[in-house]
């Protein structure tokens, strides 16, 4: 991929990231899993919520260190292309596989809603509506982050591969 696309893509990836984080940070530092759960909620809903915290700090922190490293990237006098892909590889495998992927799988992506204007997010348990609100609204991030980055899911690495073979 060219230099100055690269360079593009990594600045836009930068602000999207950057976005996500303005909004996963103050709902985190907000709520807590008493907030969330509430007092007398049962041990399922109580597991709901503990996962579905646990998976968006994770995302927090991906994203923050892949911001990070696009940042370094931006700012070397000289634009490091393969510096740049390597994070942008990242932002692909840690961030975006993240949020759709959830370890705890609290919600997931279903297909077939992706085409019908509905959320295509399904939750596994009735989240309230803090918690709804912060998934559905990092969704379109992530969703763009993923369409721009597919490049990066496969072929990056088997370009990486070709090259050490040479």
């Amino acid at each position: 991929m060219p230099s100055d696309n690269v360079r593009q893509l990594t600045e836009s990836t930068r602000a999207r990231l950057k976005e996500a984080i303005d909004r996963l940070e103050p709902f985190l530092n907000g709520h807590t899993l008493r907030d969330l759960a509430g007092e007398d909620a049962p041990p399922e809903t109580v597991a709901f919520y503990q996962g579905l915290l646990s998976d968006l700090r994770h995302l927090l922190v991906f994203s923050e260190v892949v911001y990070e490293k696009l940042g370094v990237a931006l700012r070397r006098a000289q634009f490091d292309v393969d510096f740049a892909e390597r994070a942008l590889y990242e932002a692909y495998h840690q961030c975006v596989n993240a949020y759709f992927y959830p370890k705890h799988e609290g919600y997931s992506e279903d297909g077939r809603y992706a085409y019908t204007g509905q959320d295509a997010i399904r939750f596994r348990i009735k989240p309230v509506r803090a918690a709804r609100d912060i998934v559905l609204g990092i969704n379109k991030i992530f969703e763009d982050l993923r369409e721009e980055l597919a490049y990066y899911e496969s072929e990056y690495l088997i370009r990486r591969r070709m090259q050490g073979q040479k």
